[in-house]
Formats: structure tokens, sequence, C-alpha cells
């Protein structure tokens, strides 16, 4: 036996004037969520531009010589290179060469401290650990600072989490909208983990 709420619902659906209040209401909603997203996008837009203009991004980058991770001889690394990590001092290993404490063992002949192997003079390497590693070197600051500061405001979301060198490092190695042309092509699909201020020099088509 059908409920007599349902037969009444249904009687209700076949009327035109319903249809009618249902569509309107639907329309209603839909022309107030579009407005409110539009005037969020504009609000968000104006605010980027007046920091753009008015006031510089405040980096909190830190760069300092004296690494707190040598103290409490625990390090961050690179994590999830298969074969090869690097550790926040600046040592590249081997994987299997990496010590509990997530630090590259330096006792290894195979270790190495701020290797640009793989590196090209533009900054870019075709491996991401050396990429790392290369970047970390003190005499890259003065570099890394000046992106920073000629960054677009594009780049806010990504580099304003960073705190320090190392994080800094790891974001910039990354592959991002920098390496890649028509968005599905890397610029050099061999260095294609730049630290550098540029990207890569596009490649002919």
């Amino acid at each position: 036996m059908v409920p007599c709420g349902a037969v009444l619902w249904r009687r209700l659906l076949r009327k035109r004037w319903v249809l009618g209040v249902v569509f309107g209401l639907s329309l209603v909603y839909f022309i107030t969520s579009t407005f409110k997203q539009e005037e969020r996008m504009v609000r968000d837009r104006n605010l980027l531009q007046v920091q753009e203009h008015e006031q510089p991004i405040m980096w909190k980058v830190k760069f300092s010589s004296g690494n707190s991770s040598q103290l409490s001889n625990q390090c961050r690394n690179s994590v999830q290179g298969k074969l090869l990590i690097t550790d926040e001092l600046g040592y590249i290993c081997e994987r299997k060469d990496l010590l509990v404490n997530g630090c590259c063992n330096v006792l290894v002949p195979s270790t190495r401290l701020y290797s640009c192997e793989s590196c090209l003079p533009n900054g870019c390497c075709s491996i991401y650990e050396y990429c790392v590693s290369c970047c970390l070197q003190p005499s890259k600051q003065h570099l890394l600072e000046r992106f920073l500061n000629r960054a677009a405001i594009a780049f806010q979301n990504l580099f304003m989490a960073v705190e320090d060198h190392f994080e800094l490092c790891l974001a910039k190695c990354r592959t991002s909208s920098q390496s890649v042309q028509h968005e599905n092509t890397y610029r050099d699909p061999i260095a294609k983990y730049c630290y550098g201020e540029y990207p890569p020099e596009l490649l002919p088509i």
C-alpha cells in the first residue's frame, strides 16, 4: 500500500506551478552562488595587487651556517629518492649509506658534500638529489635571495611555507610550471630540476 504522503507529493510534482517554483529557486541559488564566487575572485585579485604594489613579500627563509641538526645529531633529508638521498647538511649519498639519524654516512667514500654532479651552469640538474646538494652550497645563498626578492606573487603560496635554506632547496628543485612549456613538455627533458634564478631555456619546437 502506497503511503498518502508519497501520493500527495507525486500529485504536487505533476503541477506546473510547483515545478516552476522549484526551477525558480534553483535558478536564484545558482545566480547567487555565481555572484559570490565572482566577488571572492575580485577581492582576492585586488588583495594580491595591493600586496604586489605596496608591500614586498616577507619571506621568512633563514640562512645559517650553524645548523641545529648538527647539535642534535639528527638530519632531515630528501626522503623520496630510491637510490640517492641528500641530507640537510648538503651531503649526498646512496640510500644504503643513510644512517638511522637521517644523515648520510660521511665515512663512506662515495658520500659527497655540496655535489653539483649532473648540474649545468644555469643551475638545472638531471637528478633531484644533486640539485638539492648543489643548492645547499653556502655560496648559493645570494642567488637564492635574489630569486626570492624577484619572485612573482604566484610563488608566494609555494615559498612562504619554507623556513630555512634546506626547505627552500627542496621546494626550488622540485619540478614546477617553470620547468615545462605548453603545460605538458619539459623545457629541458634532461636537466629539469632547477635551483637557479631562471627556468631552463625553451627548447626549439
